[in-house]
């Protein structure tokens, strides 16, 4: 291939283009997700600059990132110019991006509407292919004082103990406690089974004067909200 055939490098991109200068000149948020990605490679392959081949990368994961940092090291090289050095530099990247939010969400304590528990919960179910049930326990400031996973199970479901649920609440003298799961499928859909467990949880607290504030379904982008939708 003669030189005016390979792909342009960024060093000979004009400054402006170039997503390093880019980032310095403009700021972060000025650089598309396969800018932020070509500056995590480096380097593209003989026929794509590090632009285009993340372009293409991101384009088979339907430009989703949380899909992106699912791929494993394998997966990602099967793409040409990627190698296992600049695999574990894109898994590494996102899988720190994805504790940045939990953290963020861990030092949010106090719940003032839905939205608050889904940002809360989200880093920590929202991606699981299995389901897992977990508990918010409250105090009367609406501050949680612990979180806990009840269960976890299969793809289809979970089981949950309502006497273990409330035992935990008494032990920590919480006043009020809000439910969430996941629902791996992405489906926001309350089932019946959802919406009875919800019932009976709530009846229980009833008789110990401990509220059931809310329960959400919780998915990798979005989530339902009992409280919202008037089941509660």
């Amino acid at each position: 291939m003669d030189d005016q055939n390979k792909p342009t490098s960024i060093k000979g991109w004009k400054e402006d283009d170039r997503p390093r200068e880019k980032l310095i000149i403009k700021g972060k948020d000025s650089l598309s997700d396969a800018e932020l990605v070509a500056i995590l490679i480096g380097s593209g392959n003989r026929q794509e600059s590090a632009v285009d081949l993340s372009k293409r990368i991101l384009a088979n994961v339907n430009n989703n990132l949380s899909e992106l940092g699912k791929l494993s090291v394998n997966d990602l090289m099967q793409f040409k110019g990627i190698g296992d050095a600049k695999a574990i530099t894109i898994i590494t990247a996102l899988e720190l991006g994805r504790r940045r939010r939990l953290e963020e969400a861990l030092i949010k304590p106090k719940i003032s509407s839905s939205k608050a528990v889904f940002e809360i919960m989200q880093p920590i179910i929202g991606e699981l292919l299995h389901e897992e049930f977990w508990l918010l326990y409250l105090n009367n400031s609406n501050k949680i004082i612990y979180k806990n996973k009840l269960s976890s199970g299969g793809i289809t479901g979970t089981l949950v103990d309502v006497r273990m649920l409330f035992k935990k609440a008494l032990e920590l003298s919480s006043v009020a406690i809000i439910l969430s799961h996941n629902h791996p499928s992405g489906n926001l859909k309350p089932s019946k089974a959802d919406i009875d467990l919800t019932k009976k949880i709530q009846e229980a607290g009833k008789t110990l004067d401990i509220k059931v504030l809310d329960h959400l379904i919780i998915t990798e982008k979005d989530y339902f909200s009992f409280a919202d939708g008037n089941l509660m």
